[in-house]
């Protein structure tokens, strides 16, 4: 499975944007699909993750009410819509596959998206 990332840009506090990443390969009900960011400077962080069977959703507290993960089965497609963004949201969106189940640390991620810039100016 591949992954492509795209949506990222330029855009003003207060402002949305709306990540996508599809996948090349079948993903299975027991796949949990995620977004993580890495800001220069800092550590990698997880954003959020969807059950792709469930639907059920998990977000870090800093964007939660904030960011909805969303997919669609038919599109094998993942989506981060993003309301609401802060100057400290700027950073480098990934999208990542998880084989195995629900995870909140990239290194349990099996399969990665190249990256999207997203920076939100004050």
């Amino acid at each position: 499975v591949q992954l492509q990332a795209s949506g990222g840009g330029l855009v003003q506090a207060g402002g949305s944007l709306r990540l996508s990443c599809a996948a090349s390969g079948r993903v299975f009900s027991s796949h949990v699909m995620g977004w993580f960011r890495q800001a220069p400077g800092k550590e990698r962080e997880f954003v959020a993750a969807i059950r792709w069977g469930t639907g059920g959703t998990y977000y870090a507290d800093s964007v939660k009410g904030r960011f909805t993960i969303s997919r669609d089965k038919a599109e094998n497609t993942v989506y981060l819509l993003m309301n609401s963004l802060k100057p400290e949201d700027t950073a480098v969106y990934y999208c990542a596959l998880n084989f195995h189940g629900l995870a909140f640390s990239g290194v349990e991620y099996d399969r990665w998206g190249q990256g999207t810039q997203v920076t939100v100016s004050s």
